[in-house]
C-alpha cells in the first residue's frame, strides 16, 4: 500500500511540476515576477495581471522599469505621476495615427489608479 501511494504522489508531483513549467513558459509570469522582485518601482497595472502583462518598452537607465506595456485588452504607459501612475487605452481604438509606443498619439486614454 505504501508503494502505491508513493507512486501516486510521485505522479502528482510530476504533473504539478510540468503544469507549473508550462504556465511559466506560456505566459509572462516568470519575467514579470523577476521584474517586480528586482526593481521596487515596477508594478502591474490594476487592469492587467502578472499572467498577461507584457512590457514592450523598458527604461534603459539605472532602473529597468517599463515605459510601455500591453495585455490582451489594453496598451499601458507609465507616467511617473503619483495620482495617475499610468495611462491605458484599448488595443482596439479609433485614434488616427495611433502608435502604441508614443503616448502623444493616444486619444481618450484612461488614467490608471495608484496601488
Amino acid at each position: 500500500m505504501k508503494s502505491s501511494s508513493r507512486r501516486a504522489l510521485g505522479i502528482f508531483m510530476a504533473v504539478l511540476t510540468v503544469g507549473a513549467m508550462a504556465i511559466c513558459l506560456a505566459t509572462p509570469l516568470a519575467s514579470n515576477a523577476a521584474m517586480l522582485l528586482m526593481d521596487r518601482s515596477n508594478f502591474i497595472p490594476a487592469q492587467s495581471s502578472i499572467f498577461s502583462f507584457e512590457p514592450y518598452v523598458i527604461n534603459n537607465g539605472s532602473s529597468n522599469y517599463w515605459l510601455y506595456g500591453q495585455d490582451r485588452t489594453y496598451y499601458y504607459h507609465f507616467t511617473y505621476q503619483v495620482d495617475a501612475p499610468y495611462l491605458y487605452i484599448p488595443r482596439k481604438n479609433a485614434c488616427v495615427g495611433f502608435d502604441r509606443a508614443d503616448v502623444r498619439t493616444w486619444c481618450s486614454a484612461n488614467r490608471g489608479i495608484p496601488r
